[in-house]
């Protein structure tokens, strides 16, 4: 699936959760399962906490991630 089609699985509505990107559908936000990601969680395991959403669904909110930190990033402090 390319990440055009991927980027089609989320929304952003400005009367939907403040305007959070959202897995379309629903109200479940982007970050939230990126969180879970980043937490060390595996694909299967949210998708068992989340069963109404597919494995596209989770690879979409990657690549969401994926395009925004192609246009923005956070400053991270730099230490040895």
């Amino acid at each position: 699936m390319s990440e055009k089609d991927l980027l089609k699985r989320i929304s952003v509505d400005p009367n939907i959760c403040f305007g959070k990107p959202c897995i379309k559908g629903t109200r479940i936000w982007v970050s939230l399962i990126l969180d879970y990601l980043a937490a060390g969680e595996t694909i299967e395991a949210v998708l068992a906490a989340y069963p109404n959403l597919l494995k596209e669904d989770i690879l979409a909110c990657i690549a969401y991630g994926s395009a925004v930190s192609r246009e923005n990033y956070i400053e991270i402090a730099f230490a040895l």
